[in-house]
C-alpha cells in the first residue's frame, strides 16, 4: 500500500468527518441517514489516517504531491 491521499485530501476528509458527527450528536441525522453518512464517515477516517484510498488504486489516482517532501 503506497500512500496516495495528500494533505488537503486528508484535511477534506476529516472535516466531512468532524460534520457528519457533528450532525449525528446534535440530533440532525437519524435512521437510514444516519447508516448511510456513518459508513462514510468510518470510511473517511480510516483512509485519512492511513493516507491510502482503495479506490483510488485501481484508477491510479494519487493526490499526493510529486516529490521529495
Amino acid at each position: 500500500m503506497k500512500a496516495n491521499m495528500g494533505t488537503v485530501d486528508r484535511v477534506i476528509r476529516l472535516i466531512v468527518v468532524v460534520i457528519i458527527a457533528a450532525l449525528y450528536f446534535t440530533n440532525q441525522i437519524s435512521g437510514l441517514a444516519l447508516i448511510i453518512l456513518g459508513v462514510i464517515a468510518v470510511a473517511f477516517l480510516v483512509t485519512s489516517l492511513i493516507g491510502w484510498c482503495p479506490l483510488y488504486a485501481p484508477f491510479g489516482i494519487s493526490t499526493k504531491p510529486k516529490g521529495g517532501a
